[in-house]
């Protein structure tokens, strides 16, 4: 059987590929007046189309049909984490939770974040190449990076929202005293850890579910305060010591579980 290869724009009824997706058509893959296109709009649906016009730097297109594809989960998906200072792993933490499945990132900066600054445009591309690679119609969103503060204030977040981190509830509760430096707390039992409840344990099925992760410092003491009395819950994602990215898919993972 002959692969599919699948081309994004967003504007399916323009008649014409975005000017990467045409160079990869025409000078790659060879594809000429005449043959067929498939096309995902990233809204949804897919597409099958017929090219009309091949030029060197230009595709044209008829649409012969559209079909939809159902959602594979039920609820948004929605991950907020603190960019890493190495853009790689958060690249591949994007791609990787684009085959998963997940609806929208959002990126934050937060007290111990390395990197405060984000181009999105490489990971729309990185959203992009991983929705074709992995035949799914639906294109996440990403939003530009907030404040910690500002993020957790937003009006718009579903009401399933959580907060993963590391430290034990006994210093978030301020029965224990609060770390004067920047150093994440290594809880010195795993019972501590377990007194946090477990992500998939909390998640109620088809309903909109929000993560925070933190950056490789963690987040603050005052962070998962502000967080809590913001009306997120703490949770614990397992025993292991995740890195940031590991966490992310870690928490798509299970809300994807408890969505399907």
């Amino acid at each position: 059987m002959k692969e599919q290869h699948y081309f994004y724009t967003s504007d399916v009824d323009s008649g014409l590929l975005p000017a990467d997706e045409a160079q990869h058509a025409l000078r790659v893959l060879r594809l000429q007046m005449g043959d067929e296109l498939h096309l995902m709009d990233g809204k949804g649906c897919f597409h099958r189309a017929v090219i009309t016009e091949a030029s060197s730097h230009r595709c044209r297109y008829r649409l012969l049909e559209s079909k939809r594809q159902l959602p594979e989960w039920e609820g948004t998906i929605h991950l907020a984490v603190a960019p890493t200072k190495n853009m790689d792993r958060m690249e591949w933490m994007a791609e990787k939770a684009t085959e998963i499945g997940f609806d929208r990132l959002s990126l934050l900066d937060c007290r111990f974040s390395e990197r405060r600054v984000i181009k999105t445009e490489r990971l729309e591309k990185i959203l992009v190449a991983a929705m074709k690679q992995s035949h799914k119609a639906w294109k996440p969103q990403i939003d530009q990076m907030q404040s910690f503060s500002t993020f957790i204030a937003r009006k718009d977040l579903p009401l399933q929202r959580f907060i993963a981190h590391c430290y034990p509830m006994e210093d978030i509760q301020g029965l224990s005293p609060s770390p004067s430096s920047s150093t994440t707390i290594v809880p010195s039992d795993v019972s501590e850890v377990r007194r946090k409840p477990f992500l998939l344990d909390l998640l109620q099925p088809r309903t909109p579910a929000l993560v925070l992760i933190g950056p490789e410092g963690d987040f603050s003491i005052d962070e998962v305060r502000a967080a809590e009395a913001a009306g997120f819950r703490s949770i614990s994602l397992g025993t292991s010591r995740l890195r940031t990215e590991t966490a992310a898919l870690v928490a798509v993972h299970q809300m994807r579980l408890a969505n399907r």
